[in-house]
């Protein structure tokens, strides 16, 4: 795995944000809220023969697809990821860091609590298992926890990647990112031509990289540098071939479909946000600013990987519950996406986004704890990257149960260690332990 120092890709007189930029914050903030509203409308919950039924309330229902273009979000997150990590290694460098301390700092961002909701939720099943739920019913809740845990391997690849990939965005950025789309391309044209859809889980690299280069022309100031003439037609023609596609049968219209395996349909999507975001920018910046917005921004943004990490288990435990209820009071569950469930909507949505509010507050401290001082090895932080993605894989590929989750939360737990610099070597350097990593 390439981890190597980019040089400064900034054009003479090129704007670029000292600090934070507000704006961002808040689309990072309004992308973790739509994919927790997208999680939960997915939900159903139904019983029948006396036993709960858990399902996909989504599966064949026809408002799917306006609901997935209203919050397809991940190509944005994944744009707005590249954005802020290419400011954030760039300013380590001018601090003096390495692209080894960047990684280091994205390895305990994302994997510290990753750790804490696998052993959670590892504890959970086997406490189902031993109250006499049934096996099925178990397997059903550790298969829907683990769904999501595909963003976390993907984001953390791609932010591993970052640093090699500035490099090149500073030598070739156009060369770069063509050829990471024409990947995305030729994997969606093997997998069409083929017919082995395993080979679709090759853009899990292609189409997310890519996304996260255009994040980099938007931090460049590349993007706003182009007339707002040029941004609109670009974004306009992304949308007109996106729809194309879909009408020519290349692509679902259903964005979540095109979610797994990810298809080139999500770099247009891609394209047409950052489009909206560039022609818009100002005035999602002022927006930004107003305090409700601005509080908002600052709470998410201070807990993202764990409101993520941890809306699933919300989820379950109320579909739990809601089935509990039901079987025990009697009371019948309306079916998905009859007018009596569209009609407790609202509620169940407002009640998901609370509850993971709630029981995200007192878990933050292990995503915002300081960062412990990098190790020094490019090859140990090789091999920490490396046992980390492949203990998030476990869960996706063997599904989560409790020893999968017992395997996993092991390997997390190794990554971390080796993401950081041994103590022994810390007290020989007379440094405190832990540093803060932008």
């Amino acid at each position: 795995m390439a981890i190597v120092d980019a040089p400064p890709s900034i054009a003479p007189g090129a704007p670029m944000p000292a600090g934070r930029d507000a704006g961002i914050d808040l689309l990072r903030a309004l992308c973790v809220v739509g994919v927790v509203l997208l999680h939960a409308i997915m939900v159903g919950v139904t019983v029948a023969d006396g036993a709960p039924v858990f399902a996909n309330a989504s599966d064949g229902a026809w408002w799917i697809v306006p609901v997935s273009w209203a919050l397809q979000v991940m190509p944005l997150f994944f744009i707005i990821g590249g954005f802020s990590g290419f400011l954030a290694h760039r300013r380590l460098r001018e601090r003096g860091a390495s692209a080894v301390d960047f990684v280091a700092g994205r390895v305990h961002r994302l994997l510290r609590p990753a750790v804490v909701v696998i052993g959670v939720v590892g504890v959970l099943l086997a406490a189902l298992g031993m109250s006499g739920v049934p096996a099925d019913i178990v397997a059903t809740a550790g298969y829907r926890y683990g769904q999501p845990l595909w963003f976390l391997a993907v984001f953390l690849l791609c932010q591993s990647l970052l640093p090699a990939l500035a490099a090149a965005h500073a030598r070739r950025p156009v060369v770069t990112v063509l050829l990471l789309a024409s990947g995305a391309a030729a994997v969606d044209l093997l997998r069409a031509g083929t017919g082995m859809e395993a080979l679709g889980f090759l853009n899990l690299a292609f189409v997310w990289l890519t996304l996260q280069q255009f994040g980099f022309f938007l931090a460049d100031g590349t993007v706003e540098r182009l007339t707002r003439r040029t941004r609109a037609i670009g974004g306009s023609a992304a949308l007109v071939l996106l729809v194309a596609a879909f009408t020519g049968g290349v692509y679902s219209p259903d964005l979540i479909a095109n979610i797994n395996p990810p298809t080139g349909a999500l770099i247009l999507v891609g394209l047409v946000q950052l489009s909206a975001v560039s022609l818009l920018r100002d005035r999602i910046a002022a927006f930004s600013r107003r305090p409700r917005a601005a509080a908002l921004a600052a709470f998410i943004n201070a807990r993202t990987m764990t409101i993520y990490l941890w809306h699933m288990p919300v989820l379950l435990g109320m579909a739990g519950v809601s089935a509990v209820v039901a079987l025990s009071t009697g009371i019948a569950l309306p079916e998905p996406s009859s007018a009596l469930w569209w009609l407790g909507r609202p509620v169940w949505l407002v009640a998901a986004l609370a509850l993971t509010a709630a029981l995200a507050v007192p878990l933050t401290r292990f995503e915002t704890t300081r960062t412990p001082r990098a190790t020094r090895s490019a090859r140990r932080l090789a091999c920490s990257v490396l046992i980390g993605l492949s203990a998030v894989v476990l869960l996706l590929a063997a599904g989560t149960t409790v020893w999968t989750a017992a395997a996993a939360a092991v390997g997390v737990l190794v990554a971390l260690r080796l993401a950081r610099r041994s103590d022994e070597a810390a007290r020989h350097e007379g440094i405190p332990d832990v540093v803060r990593v932008a």
